[in-house]
Order: structure tokens, then sequence, then C-alpha cells
């Protein structure tokens, strides 16, 4: 995501630009395909509400600076409601497509696994940097990076979903079209099928870290079995919410839980299980997975799994341009830089390879107001956030300068909208002062 998108910037600034990549050469843990962007967690780009959500406003903000992974998410995109989901393998085969018919760009097959000593670099590794490069790094910056872990959702195969049970609905009808209004599968629980999916889930198989690792996770993206460790009601509050659905099979009954499935391709054959990312062993999965009604015959196109995700300690090692400050021709960007998400990580990436052309054209990029949702992540990251208990974060209006708007509910949505207007009129005056930078 953050590679591509610096590239895309860098050459559309007119640099000459590589692009090395060691898939597939060299495969990972979740990385199926050498496609760039390739989409492993989720195919979802979270909220695309751009006056009350802070992840919707870095989305118009990618947009209005000519974002490629935002450009091509819409262009790929599927009935998620009031979020913006892709055909995961569209969109990849997408930026693929553009980045390699670009006549500024080459991709170099092929792993990097030491820092370069010349040239201008922007490492953007993502979660799973190799081994050797990842040593290199901690090498280099005299301390180990950081590091969580990462689980994977489960797909399934949508001819393998029980439809006498499962029903096609938004939470809430949320959506403008009747398609966005019935964008999500629904699974429905009594209270003893919870209850019993609940024990299993605690009791079932799970992978063991190795010795010496210990497991922290980013809150965005926890197990279900760690969430359901954390209390027996916790999914039932969390992904399994049983508000806003009415079953159509039964509309007379109110169910305790509801399992939601989301559209992962176009072709509508592939459904991710929502918020499930897991850490059960795959036997385990199967078992457990299928208790949900409507998917006790489930094929699985993918099982979940879980990853070490490394990240820099930023605030430390990195200027306010994201250089290391030990060998300033390297830039950093995305998730190994400490932001969390796919859209977070491409942003970072579109301030990097801009960073880096105005450097090597030899302008004066003007600073990112930290009033814009850019700004405040990449403020964040290069010393806003405090260095001894820096941990990866999504985007949120806390990350932003506050403005003064009282009254409870409503008044938090008046103060959203302060935040994004400020934002938009911020972001577009920047982007006309950095186009008329000399």
């Amino acid at each position: 995501m953050a590679g591509s998108e610096a590239a895309w910037q860098a050459a559309n600034a007119g640099l000459d630009v590589v692009i090395h990549e060691m898939r597939p050469q060299t495969p990972t843990f979740a990385h199926k395909t050498g496609d760039l962007a390739e989409m492993v967690c989720s195919n979802s780009f979270r909220s695309d509400d751009d006056e009350q959500n802070a992840v919707g406003l870095l989305h118009w903000e990618m947009r209005a600076a000519g974002g490629l992974i935002m450009e091509m998410a819409d262009a790929n995109a599927l009935p998620a409601g009031g979020a913006l989901a892709v055909d995961r393998d569209g969109f990849a085969r997408a930026v693929t497509a553009r980045i390699t018919a670009h006549p500024r760009i080459t991709v170099a097959p092929g792993e990097i696994d030491q820092l370069p000593q010349d040239g201008h670099w922007i490492i953007a590794t993502g979660p799973l940097t190799s081994g050797a490069l990842g040593q290199a790094i901690a090498a280099e910056t005299g301390a180990e990076a950081l590091a969580f872990f990462d689980a994977i959702a489960p797909i399934v195969y949508a001819d393998s979903i029980d439809m006498d049970q499962a029903w096609f609905q938004s939470r809430y009808d949320k959506g403008e079209t009747e398609e966005e209004q019935k964008a999500y599968l629904n699974c429905p629980m009594t209270r003893d099928q919870y209850e019993a999916f609940i024990d299993a889930l605690l009791s079932a198989d799970k992978t063991e870290f190795h010795e010496g690792e210990t497991a922290g996770y980013f809150d965005g993206c926890l197990p279900i079995e760690v969430m359901a460790e954390r209390g027996r009601e916790t999914l039932r509050f969390g992904p399994m919410k049983p508000v806003g659905l009415t079953n159509p099979h039964r509309p007379q009954d109110k169910a305790y839980a509801v399992v939601q499935l989301r559209r992962d391709n176009a072709l509508g054959t592939l459904f991710n299980i929502v918020g499930f990312q897991t850490k059960m062993k795959y036997g385990a999965q199967t078992q457990v997975l299928r208790m949900i009604p409507g998917l006790e015959e489930a094929r699985f196109a993918r099982l979940g799994g879980i990853h070490r995700n490394t990240f820099l300690n930023s605030p430390s090692l990195l200027d306010d341009q994201m250089r290391l400050k030990s060998r300033p021709n390297i830039r950093f960007a995305g998730q190994i830089t400490g932001v969390e998400g796919y859209v977070e990580s491409a942003a970072m990436g579109l301030l990097a390879g801009r960073m880096a052309s105005a450097q090597i054209l030899g302008q004066s990029l003007p600073p990112v107001p930290q009033t814009t949702a850019m700004g405040a992540l990449v403020t964040h990251i290069t010393g806003g956030a405090e260095a001894k208990t820096f941990q990866p974060m999504n985007v949120n209006f806390g990350l932003f300068p506050p403005i003064d708007a009282k009254g409870g509910r409503r008044g938090r949505k008046i103060r959203y909208k302060a935040y994004t207007d400020r934002a938009k009129t911020d972001w577009n005056n920047w982007l006309a002062q950095a186009s008329k930078t000399p």
C-alpha cells in the first residue's frame, strides 16, 4: 500500500522510481500473490464518511491529492453500507497494472536485505518486513523494533452458506441503495448457541508463540478468542452485536448474537467473517466456526492465522520528514512506522513520496497542517506520541488539535463536522501551496 502510493506520487512529480518487491520470489506467511498492494487482513477501508469519521476524512484527503490507492479502491468498490470495501484481487491487480504501466516506474524483483548506503530510499515493507532487513534496521537504530501480533479473518465460499438461516442486511439498513442496505450476510444465534460457541472458542487449540515472544495485540484487530477471554459478553457487544438487524426467516425472534459476513470479491463468491480474526489452529477453526448457524457446511477459501508485525519506535527514530535520523537518505512509510490500517499506511506513503520528491528536486515543502488527517498522523508518529509507550495507532480525532464545541451527543456531531470542515480547508490550502513550491 504505502510503497505503491509513494512511488506513484514521486513518479507523478517527475522522478524516475524503482520499486524493489521481494514477492513472489520471497513469500510471506500472509501474502498469496506477487501483486502490489495485496490485502491480507481484511478487504475493508472502513468508514467512507468524510464529515463524521476520521478515516473517512483521510479518504477525502487522499482523493484530493490524486492518491492511487483511493482511486483503485473506488474503482473496485463493493457494497458495504457506509464503509468502503473492495474486491481484494481486483484491487491488487488494478494497482499493479497502473504502477507497471507508468513510464517513470520500474518494478525490480528481489529482496533488499541491507539498508542502502547511497541514493534516496523509502522503506515501506509493511507489517511483514523480512528477517534480514529487520535485523539490518535493528542494527542501525541500536534498538529492537517493537512488535505486536496481527490476526487474519477466515474467508468462506458463498455457495456453502445456508441461506435458509442467513440473510442479507446491513445494520440499521445503512446505505443509499438497496444493494448497500444488503451488503452483509447475517447468521443469528440464540443464547444457548452463543454460550456453546464461547465455550468452544475458549477451549480450542490455539497457536502458541515462540519462547521469548510477547503477545501484544493491536486493539483494533484482536483475535476473537482474546476478546472472549476478556469476558463472555465481549463479542456480543463487539463483532457479534445483534442490534439493527431483523431476521426475515423468524422476524418475531430477536437474535441474542449475530455473526456478519462481508462480500470479499466482485463476483460475490467469497465472504469474509467480519471481525473474526483468530489464532485458532486450522482444525479447531473449522470445528468452531461451523457451530455458527448457516455455516454448518461452510467451506473455507482461507482460514485465519496470526503473524508477527514489526514497527519502529518512530517518535525517537524518525524526523518530521519521516527520515531515519541516523541515515537521512532513508525514509520509512506505512505500517512499519506505527500507523495501523490500510488507509493510514497508504497515506504515509503518499506523504513520504511527496516529501522525497521535494527534497530531490530542491523544493521546500510546507509542513503538513496537524489539523488535517494526514498531518495528525505524521505528527503523531514523528514526535507527537510518547516514545516510551508508543503503539500502533489508527487515525482518530484524538490526534487533532481540539475544537471547542460542547453539548453531548449532538455536540459531538457538531464537533466532528467542525474537525472535518477545518481539515478540508487546511488540506486544500496545503495542496495549493505545495503545488506552487519552487
